[in-house]
């Protein structure tokens, strides 16, 4: 079969090593146009992100095959980590061609080129990706006791009954204070810790622990102190030794852009006895932020004036945060935190990340480095600057926010084939090792609930409407049929199956507080709660979903069929997301469902799935 294209970067045809390339390694290039379009030159045009350097390489013509002539090149990738960009340039022998990029043939100088990611190999933890993720928000996970608000930051007070719905109306002056709390805390977490070894969990990942005047505690006010709300030092050690004994680890949240405008550095409400910025020039924190003029006007995170920034390039914040041997980073991980995930990774500078990777793995060498990035991380423009995430000495991984966006696409009625490109392109950019550990998800805690996305047939306009919205039956129903397709791609894809706590019991709510509500321990979906666990066992038990490649099988409007494969052993994760039946090009004689136990035999040499359907085949069937 001749191959329809000029150059394909994923197809060995045209380049290998297939995707990013190691600094100063070798790279095979081919470039295959049509013999009969004439063409007699070739040359490969390079354009480096960071040196600036351009390059144009002339390719060797290596011959005819078919129907097209081919011209090869081989190269070296830059000896320091480089985003390039490249291109072609075709011509004939009277001086006549055109360009090659993206786009396909061009000659109005326009430039769409290839992007190849050159990075510094590096260890790169690997229990991470090749473990499950939970994602907890410490205050409304589980309550031991109702705690008591009095003598802490901030003017909190405590829902009494744990089923309530979270506040979310502002105050008389406008603003909303996330103070209403529910009491969820640490030990309460280690009294659960049995419920998610079953569901397979081996990395906690905890929203912000430290002390904060409001529930989401994003604003930390002291981070050298777990909230008291929370439980204290001891309650952090004994989770983490708990979680330990069950083979799981905890991942921490680290706000390092900003503080809260009530903490013990800025102090704005003199809460704490500390001489705080916003109260003296004198404060040994006042070069921390950046006033103009000080006290009334100062940088916060998107003008938000109770999240003052910080200037990162402080010596005694960078002191307190990362360099100073009980620094924040190096301190939680002695206490036993196996890895940080960094919110708003945008906002910190390159140079900061590369000191936070370099303490930790210092204090905890196989300690992961995670950062919230909602875009392709490795060539990702925060504030004008090409970011350098993924390039070797930052970050391990990213919350992959893409693989969310791209699976719902499909899931509410978008083609397979848009979901396999856009996690080819990230399997493409991204070095292997940092596609391994990309944290992937159906909701965070900044996302409506999975089960109300999937099931409602509109958004409310109103956040009224939203407040009080429940799905109906007949909408929960095809809701939870969405999600557990969903859930079945989550955990059989390459990464970290990352679940937010409560959508294994299906858990309702719009956006933030209503994503929030308290987890139903008396309550949920509980055929739900054991598709999840069921999911789990199989992550834990099959090789092939921890460690194995990808293979796309089918992918075409709403039937996504993959396999997962390592040595001999091999799963397909198949979908049929349409509302109707429909019969799968899969041409295996037997083969086992692993999500029931059945065995799968076509009639008549086919096999149909039912509308909103999800399976999960081995081709061992024996007997």
């Amino acid at each position: 079969m001749r191959e329809p294209f000029v150059f394909d970067p994923r197809h060995p045809l045209c380049k290998t090593p297939f995707g990013a390339a190691v600094c100063g390694s070798q790279i095979a290039l081919r470039c295959r146009p049509l013999a009969a379009e004439g063409f007699t030159h070739c040359a490969l045009i390079l354009q480096q992100e960071f040196s600036g350097l351009r390059q144009e390489l002339k390719a060797s013509f290596s011959g005819i095959e078919g129907d097209r002539a081919c011209f090869a090149l081989d190269f070296s990738a830059p000896a320091e980590p480089e985003l390039v960009w490249y291109a072609f340039r075709l011509w004939r022998d009277d001086g006549s061609g055109c360009m090659l990029d993206k786009t396909g043939y061009r000659s109005d100088g326009g430039w769409d080129p290839w992007q190849l990611t050159v990075y510094q190999k590096s260890f790169s933890p690997t229990w991470f990706g090749q473990g499950i993720t939970y994602q907890i928000f410490p205050d409304r996970f589980c309550r031991l006791e109702v705690p008591s608000p009095e003598g802490l930051v901030g003017e909190r007070w405590v829902h009494q009954d744990w089923a309530e719905a979270p506040a979310w109306r502002p105050e008389a002056d406008g603003e909303v204070r996330n103070r209403d709390f529910f009491g969820g805390s640490l030990q309460g977490i280690v009294s659960k810790l049995p419920y998610l070894k079953e569901l397979g969990v081996t990395t906690l990942y905890l929203c912000p622990i430290f002390e904060s005047a409001s529930n989401h505690r994003y604003n930390t006010a002291d981070y050298t102190r777990i909230d008291p709300m929370l439980g204290d030092e001891e309650d952090f050690k004994l989770l983490c030794r708990e979680a330990g004994r069950l083979d799981m680890r905890v991942l921490l949240d680290g706000v390092f852009n900003h503080t809260g405008s009530q903490s013990r550095y800025f102090n704005a409400d003199g809460f704490y006895s500390t001489l705080g910025a916003a109260q003296s020039t004198e404060s040994p924190y006042y070069d921390w932020y950046s006033f103009h003029p000080w006290p009334e006007d100062y940088d916060a995170w998107w003008g938000i004036k109770t999240l003052p920034a910080v200037r990162e390039e402080a010596e005694s914040y960078l002191d307190y945060i990362i360099d100073g041997p009980d620094s924040v980073v190096r301190r939680w991980l002695r206490a036993g935190a196996s890895g940080w995930r960094l919110d708003v990774a945008d906002e910190l500078p390159d140079w900061f990340i590369r000191k936070i990777r370099a303490a930790a793995e210092e204090t905890k060498p196989d300690a992961v480095l995670l950062g919230e990035v909602w875009e392709d991380a490795s060539n990702k423009i925060a504030y004008s600057k090409r970011r350098k995430y993924l390039l070797g000495d930052e970050l391990h991984g990213v919350m992959n926010y893409p693989f969310r966006t791209a699976l719902l696409a499909y899931l509410q009625g978008g083609d397979a084939d848009g979901f396999r490109e856009a996690m080819e392109t990230l399997r493409e950019n991204y070095p292997p090792a940092a596609f391994s550990s990309l944290m992937n998800f159906l909701g965070t805690h900044d996302t409506p609930r999975i089960l109300t996305v999937l099931g409602a047939d509109r958004i409310p306009e109103s956040k009224e409407e939203r407040a009080i919205y429940r799905l109906s039956p007949a909408q929960r129903q095809r809701g939870l049929e969405l999600v557990r397709l969903a859930a079945l791609v989550l955990f059989t894809f390459p990464g970290s199956p990352t679940v937010y706590y409560g959508d294994e019991i299906g858990l309702e709510g719009w956006e933030d507080p209503f994503n929030r509500g308290t987890y139903s321990w008396e309550s949920g979906d509980r055929e739900l709660l054991a598709y999840f666990q069921r999911l789990g066992a199989l992550h834990r038990s099959c090789p092939p979903l921890r460690e194995g490649s990808i293979q796309w099988l089918y992918t075409s409007g709403p039937l996504l069929i993959f396999a997962r494969e390592l040595e001999k052993s091999r799963l397909i994760t198949v979908l049929n997301a349409s509302d109707q039946e429909r019969e799968l090009p899969l041409s295996e004689p037997k083969v086992r469902n692993l999500l029931t136990g059945a065995v799968l035999s076509p009639e008549d040499g086919r096999l149909r799935l039912p509308p909103r359907t999800g399976l999960l085949l081995t081709e061992d069937c024996p007997g």
